[in-house]
């Protein structure tokens, strides 16, 4: 009978096989959903990939799993010591679940997995110092094995979304990684159980959510790409659509709008402060100019007739009321108006008998003519 080789030597030829580096390896349980009973399997990690063995000194696996596929990872419980560890990994075909009887063993390698998952070390871990330690070295290797491993920068957003009326992301896009989106969504439900993210892969996104499930709340993650036709949802049938929006008004739709975007309240507040009172300061009064009216002008009505000026008899002079006119102009006036007079009377033919009689004939304004004896006198005496 040939004897069993030694573990070192199998591990050699696993790493021929596999070209992988080592990062963890233990016994672990393993079962699909659909399978009723775990199956017993020697667990190695390398790199990203879990090869499961059937026993430790096999050199070629049995089954493996691509870490770098898993969409989420649940516990059925939190670590407790003397209970088994449960969780399910949700792979694109599948949802497995790995069972490690030891809450410690389990609790290391949930580390190991997580950290590969979400390119970074759970703060949540129960793990010693020294263990941490090899996460970490493991993280360094890896990001050195593979660099697009690196969270690459924000995709940017292509060109038919850049317009005025559309808004530049969804409320609920946050530029955190899987592992800061799951624990955001867990620690904050109350805000929300959708978050859209970057994903590690350049120029495309990812979705993660919390789900409720008959076993408790669940965790997954769902790969969205951006091509030029829009955005493709990565499901088992493939979704295209056209915005980022539309991303998440499929999920809204899907869940019957039982999950909604995660959206971090805006604090209100509670209390109105008053500012203090100024302090009083004596200062006169102002002066108020007083306003300038222009007087009120009073103007005659125009209907209003002023009496008819009498008319001057024909004959008569008539003064003019001029102010201006000076005295010696009025008394030339008033002579003449006298001298008038005196001509009027003269032609009124007044006579007065006085000297000698003389015959003379008259004609009346009948055209009568009549004979007289008349005097005249030379002599008239002025009024």
């Amino acid at each position: 009978m040939e004897g069993r080789p030694h573990p070192r030597v199998v591990h050699r030829r696993r790493e021929t096989i596999t070209a992988l580096p080592l990062y963890h390896c233990g016994n672990l349980l393993k079962k699909n959903l659909k399978e009723k009973d775990f199956r017993n399997f020697y667990g190695e990690l390398r790199g990203t990939t879990l090869f499961l063995y059937n026993s430790d000194t096999q050199d070629t696996y049995s089954e493996r799993l691509d870490l770098g596929l898993v969409k989420s990872m649940d516990m059925e419980s939190p670590y407790k010591k003397k209970v088994p560890t449960i969780f399910t990994l949700s792979l694109p075909l599948e949802e497995v679940q790995l069972k490690m009887d030891n809450a410690d063993t389990g609790e290391e390698w949930r580390g190991f997995i997580m950290t590969l998952v979400n390119k970074e070390i759970p703060s949540d871990l129960q793990m010693l110092p020294g263990q941490k330690i090899k996460l970490e070295e493991m993280l360094t290797l890896e990001k050195k094995r593979n660099p697009q491993l690196e969270r690459p920068a924000l995709p940017p957003r292509p060109g038919f979304l850049q317009t005025k009326d559309t808004p530049d992301m969804p409320a609920c896009f946050f530029d955190v990684t899987r592992h800061e989106a799951e624990k955001l969504l867990s620690e904050n439900p109350e805000n929300g159980n959708i978050i859209l993210r970057p994903s590690t892969l350049p120029k495309n996104y990812a979705l993660t959510l919390r789900q409720k499930t008959d076993r408790g709340h669940v965790l997954k993650n769902y790969r969205v790409t951006s091509t030029s036709a829009g955005f493709v949802i990565e499901l088992e049938t493939p979704m295209t659509v056209r915005s980022l929006n539309d991303v998440l008004k499929y999920f809204l739709e899907k869940t019957e709008y039982r999950l909604r975007p995660y959206i971090v309240a805006q604090p209100y507040d509670t209390r109105i402060v008053m500012a203090p009172p100024p302090k009083c300061v004596n200062t006169p009064p102002p002066v108020v100019p007083k306003a300038q009216v222009a007087p009120m002008q009073r103007f005659q009505a125009k209907d209003k007739r002023l009496p008819p000026v009498p008319k001057p008899d024909e004959g008569e002079y008539v003064l003019p009321e001029d102010p201006d006119m000076d005295d010696h102009m009025k008394k030339k006036a008033q002579v003449a108006g006298e001298l008038e007079a005196i001509l009027q009377k003269r032609r009124g033919n007044l006579y007065v008998e006085s000297g000698k009689d003389e015959d003379s004939t008259y004609e009346n304004e009948e055209g009568e003519k009549f004979k007289s004896k008349v005097q005249w006198t030379t002599n008239v005496p002025m009024p």
